[in-house]
């Protein structure tokens, strides 16, 4: 039987590209968006989607951990996911800095979805 790697990385920028306290999207080859926050210098990736109406979530608000969406309010976790408005998510991704660039990890087989905080 063979085995495939389940894994992709992507190199989504620079770490002096992404100052402190703002987000940037990341178009996957598959047309998919990936949201990539900078928290006071811990990054954090999800998707770039929300689940309530599909807005681009790097086009709201990001205060601390929190990105708010900004076509109808939904808040958000960028740690964990969790939606603070209703009982939802957005999944999230592991995100390395490696010399001056960050990557994000993803796996296609779902478990790249990180444990709650």
């Amino acid at each position: 039987m063979q085995s495939f790697d389940t894994k992709q990385t992507f190199i989504v920028g620079r770490i002096d590209d992404l100052r402190s306290g703002a987000c940037i999207s990341f178009e996957l080859p598959d047309g998919n968006e990936l949201a990539v926050y900078n928290v006071d210098g811990e990054y954090y990736a999800t998707e770039n989607s929300c689940p309530h109406r599909g807005a681009r979530l790097t086009e709201g608000v990001l205060c601390g951990h929190i990105v708010e969406c900004g076509l109808h309010g939904w808040q958000f976790d960028v740690r964990s996911g969790e939606c603070l408005t209703v009982p939802d998510r957005i999944r999230t991704y592991s995100v390395q800095v490696e010399g001056d660039f960050l990557k994000v990890f993803l796996t296609t087989d779902n478990t790249d979805r990180k444990s709650d905080f």
